[in-house]
C-alpha cells in the first residue's frame, strides 16, 4: 500500500496517480497539470468558451465544467488522453464523427498523441448549447 503525503488516501500501487488538491477554477486545474498538456486544455477551453460565451466557467466533480442551465460540457487531463464529457447522447448523435476515439457512454477520449479537431468539439458543444436552452422553457 502506498499512502499519498498530500491528501492521506491509501492506495495499491506505489505513486498512483489522482488528484488529490481540489482546484477552486479551470485556471488554478490546467496549472495543476504537466507543462506539456498545459496549452492542450487552455485551447479546448477556449474552444468550448467560443462555442458557448454564455456558459459559466466552474469546477465540478473536481473538473473544468462549462454550465448553462445544466452541466453543459466537462473536460479533464489524463495520462494518454484528454477526457471530454458532453452527455450521454453526444455520443450516439456524433458516432459518425467519433469513429477512431474510444467512447463510452458520454465520454470521449481524446488522445494526446493526435491533434485535436476542436471543430468537432465546436460542433458537439453548440449542440449541447441547443439542448440546454431548450430545458430554459
Amino acid at each position: 500500500m502506498w499512502k499519498c503525503s498530500k491528501c492521506g488516501r491509501e492506495f495499491e500501487k506505489v505513486q498512483q496517480d489522482h488528484f488529490c488538491v481540489k482546484p477552486s477554477s479551470i485556471d488554478e486545474y490546467i496549472a495543476m497539470q504537466p507543462q506539456a498538456v498545459q496549452p492542450i486544455l487552455q485551447k479546448i477551453r477556449e474552444t468550448i468558451r467560443t462555442a458557448a460565451p454564455e456558459a459559466v466557467e466552474k469546477i465540478t466533480w473536481r473538473m473544468p465544467t462549462f454550465w448553462l442551465n445544466e452541466n453543459l460540457i466537462h473536460f479533464a487531463a489524463f495520462k494518454n488522453h484528454i477526457g471530454l464529457y458532453p452527455g450521454g447522447e453526444a455520443t450516439t448523435v456524433f458516432a459518425e464523427r467519433l469513429t477512431g476515439y474510444k467512447t463510452s457512454k458520454g465520454t470521449i477520449q481524446l488522445s494526446l498523441d493526435k491533434p485535436i479537431d476542436h471543430e468537432l468539439i465546436t460542433d458537439i458543444v453548440l449542440w449541447r448549447v441547443k439542448q440546454a436552452k431548450g430545458k430554459d422553457k
